[in-house]
């Protein structure tokens, strides 16, 4: 992409990763570069600190708050939120109900994508990180100790539901997919982490006498989640290019310096034990042999941003040769640059994974026509209608294969079908459910259940989509068989649309390699998985996009 005169915004752009490649993207001269920060005044000193080095024309906005939060709780602590009934609840709607259209316009994510509506995002936040360390494993040692009590309350549950980190992550990415697509971002570059700063199993650095800890394999595992999350982003139609940047290195640093060591924000108090306390007693509760002198911990500090400060000593010894060793934010802010200009750097993960990954194969296109012409000829034998058994789920797929197969036998063609009015049709789809036990019981021992004219339905023991609230409808759309007469002209509709790509083709008449030759031809007999097929590309943009 031409990065002079864009809007690109960088989440974490306060942040040492984030703050290189704002000052990296300035000699690009970009029209404007939105940084956006969990807290305000970190954030608003970034932009100072950006216009002190000259940011000529290019204009710098701000935005903050949690952005893996509803904007109306993403300026506050997670353990406000936590604290607070009616917010806690709301989040847990938020966080593990339907991905509705009220829930992605209430993310803050959201939002701040549809105010400044990007070219480009660059997000250097610790995703990983800030899920991860939500220590569920805390939370599960507290759970299982009030239900062995026989106190497991709603809140006790919605706490520990909010430590998940799997979900929250799922959801970050759903609103993400939808407001990339929604707000016209047209490159995605993430900057990963492998959790470990490159190394294995063996990390010596760790969180308990675990090797490594528990919380740290999931900020691990949640971070090749996200890999492979943003590997099918990036083969998903309508969004941004997607790129992942992941270094496997201790990040650092921004400054150098001697003052006040802070942890989260805070100087950290130095407290002294003039006194040696017996060991029975020196931890009991209210015990306090100790005092606070008043004054902060100053000593020399590297600052690594997101990591903290390290003292000389232990800078020295986490980037020592075998160790976790050393990469710079400039040289990862180099790596965004080169790859939003368009240019590989061979370190984007997603492009690693995609040339590593085992596609489609020439044998196996020719072998499939030979076990399609077996399972026919099998179903020939045996008479028997193979059309679909619901494993795929959810049952969208069975649907439209078990309401497309009921059309080929009322229906000789597509152009047939594209003649036909809906009443009849569904006049003679419900008798066909009447008369053809068979099939019917087929569908219903599925657990399919279905629908025909006059608001009647067939039901058997299993129902894969169960009504929700008494309403049926939104069930019928999404795995019912629907016979009545406004889906039978929806099939109509699709029908014609079909006669009309074959009106367009035949004005073209090409021959060549581009042409569609798996195009659906209107004298042909119905074909319910052609006609499945046909509707996932066309009405889903399901369609595959890479190889």
């Amino acid at each position: 992409m031409r990065l002079e005169g864009s809007t690109i915004l960088i989440l974490g752009g306060s942040g040492l990763v984030g703050h290189a490649v704002a000052r990296r993207l300035l000699g690009f001269r970009p029209a404007r570069l939105v940084l956006v920060a969990l807290r305000e005044p970190e954030v608003r000193r970034a932009a100072e600190e950006l216009r002190r080095q000259g940011a000529g024309d290019t204009g710098i906005d701000v935005a903050w708050g949690d952005v893996f939060l509803p904007a109306e709780l993403a300026q506050l602590d997670r353990a406000a939120i936590a604290a607070d009934p009616a917010r806690r609840a709301a989040l847990v709607a938020d966080l593990f109900g339907d991905f509705t259209d009220d829930v992605l316009r209430r993310s803050l994510f959201y939002q701040v994508l549809d105010r400044h509506r990007p070219d480009a995002v660059v997000d250097c936040l610790n995703t990983a990180t800030a899920f991860a360390y939500q220590n569920v494993y805390q939370s599960i040692q507290e759970l299982l100790v009030a239900a062995r009590q026989g106190g497991v309350t709603a809140e006790l549950a919605e706490r520990h539901v909010l430590t998940l980190p799997l979900p929250q992550l799922i959801r970050h990415l759903q609103i993400a997919t939808e407001a990339f697509q929604r707000t016209g971002v047209g490159m995605y570059v993430k900057i990963g982490t492998s959790g470990t700063g490159g190394m294995g199993f063996n990390i010596p650095y760790t969180h308990s006498e675990e090797r490594p800890s528990r919380m740290l394999l999931t900020k691990s595992a949640l971070a090749g989640a996200h890999s492979l999350l943003l590997f099918l982003l990036a083969r998903t139609p309508g969004a941004p290019a997607t790129k992942e940047i992941k270094p496997t290195a201790v990040v650092g640093w921004r400054e150098i310096c001697y003052g006040p060591i802070k942890r989260a924000g805070r100087a950290l108090r130095r407290v002294d034990c003039p006194q040696p306390l017996p060991l029975a007693r020196a931890f009991a509760p209210g015990a306090r042999g100790w005092r606070d002198t008043g004054e902060p911990i100053v000593s020399v500090y590297a600052d690594t941003g997101e990591n903290g400060f390290f003292a000389r000593q232990e800078f020295e010894t986490v980037t020592s040769l075998g160790s976790m060793e050393l990469i710079t934010p400039e040289e990862i802010a180099d790596y965004v640059v080169t790859e939003l200009q368009g240019r590989p750097t061979g370190h984007d993960v997603v492009a690693a994974l995609d040339g590593a990954t085992s596609g489609p194969t020439y044998r196996a296109g020719v072998v499939r026509a030979a076990a399609l012409a077996k399972l026919a000829q099998l179903e020939r034998q045996h008479e028997v209608r193979s059309v679909a058994f619901e494993f795929l789920g959810p049952p969208r797929l069975t649907k439209r294969l078990y309401e497309t197969q009921i059309l080929s036998e009322l229906v000789p063609s597509v152009e047939a079908l594209a003649q036909a009015t809906p009443s009849d049709l569904a006049r003679r789809a419900a008798a066909l459910m009447a008369r053809d036990s068979d099939l019917r019981s087929t569908i219903l021992s599925i657990g399919l259940p279905i629908v025909v004219p006059g608001e009647q339905v067939y039901r058997g023991e299993t129902i894969l989509m169960p009504p929700g609230d008494g309403d049926p409808e939104a069930a019928i759309g999404r795995g019912w068989v629907d016979l009545r007469a406004p889906n039978c002209a929806v099939w109509i509709a699709r029908a014609r649309r079909i006669m009309a790509q074959a009106e367009a083709r035949s004005q073209a008449a090409g021959t060549g390699s581009d042409e569609d030759w798996e195009a659906i031809a209107p004298e042909e007999p119905i074909s319910p998985a052609r006609l499945a097929a046909w509707v996932f590309q066309y009405e889903d943009a399901g369609q595959r996009i890479k190889r």
